[in-house]
């Protein structure tokens, strides 16, 4: 963990639980927060586990210039020019290799797991995915259905997601991890969603080569997040930040705990960090 340096000059955001809840919408206090940062020249991205055609909206409702970091730091894109229909371009993508990926799906199938690939902004289903709307709905883009997801991946993917109710994702996750350690980077990402990606991949490795990029150093950067997959990043800046619906691992890295997201707890930690504990108009 980096020592905390003000002051901060790079802010890395999760999005889902911690910069939105359920109803997916960025309210104003959040906005203006981020927003005032920015311009007191903060660099500010979004580090998810969403794809970035997904994650963009969200960027651009904050005003964000930075690349954005999707995947769990699989895939980095530029933002786009304002107004633009065009993808940002590709920075960065390393992706599961297909054999891996086909093993993957064997033995969590064999657990009672539901598994779905992601490959660039394609998210990738069986035909038969009777959750295929949900999906959908929830990533912003129409899923590509398939009669057999394994005889489907014969070229390497950015992620797959293996679905299931609690608590079965939680407890295949360290099996997981034993059963394909050095072949690729599992995360949990949500209570019913395992992740499985290229080895090394992990949103600490990711906010190491951001704040690269940015040419920031790590004490100087803050980083937010709710779940298993924000772990890392949590724990590699000074600034690291765990709302309080993050799993007790999680908060245990943090140096910081913020109030919940129904009460905007992202602004009000950017508000007292970073704008001198002034709450932005």
């Amino acid at each position: 963990m980096a020592s905390p340096r003000f002051p901060i000059r790079l802010i890395a955001l999760d999005i889902d639980g911690t910069l939105v809840g359920d109803d997916l919408v960025i309210h104003p206090r959040t906005r203006a927060a981020v927003q005032a940062a920015s311009e007191r020249g903060v660099a500010v991205s979004l580090v998810t586990g969403r794809m970035a055609s997904s994650a963009r909206s969200f960027a651009e409702n904050l005003g964000l210039t930075g690349p954005l970091v999707a995947y769990q730091g699989a895939l980095v894109r530029e933002m786009p020019e304002p107004g633009s229909s065009r993808i940002g371009r590709l920075l960065y993508h390393r992706p599961l290799p297909a054999g891996i990926a086909r093993e993957i799906c064997v033995w969590a199938t064999e657990r009672g797991l539901d598994v779905h690939a992601n490959h660039l902004e394609k998210m990738i289903l069986r035909a038969d995915e009777p959750r295929a709307d949900d999906y959908s709905a929830f990533m912003g883009s129409r899923a590509v259905l398939v009669p057999n997801l394994i005889e489907w991946l014969r070229h390497p993917v950015t992620k797959l997601v293996a679905v299931a109710d609690e608590p079965v994702p939680a407890d295949a996750l360290e099996p997981g991890r034993l059963a394909f350690a050095g072949r690729c980077a599992v995360t949990l990402s949500h209570p019913r969603f395992l992740e499985f990606l290229a080895p090394g991949i992990s949103k600490g490795r990711a906010i190491r080569w951001l704040a690269r990029r940015m040419g920031v150093s790590l004490d100087q950067t803050m980083a937010i997040g709710d779940q298993f997959n924000d772990l890392e990043m949590i724990a590699e800046v000074g600034h690291g930040v765990a709302m309080p619906s993050a799993p007790a691992q999680v908060q245990a890295v943090a140096r910081h705990l913020a109030p919940p997201v129904t009460d905007e707890g992202a602004a009000q930690m950017i508000e007292e960090l970073v704008l001198g504990g002034r709450r932005a108009a």
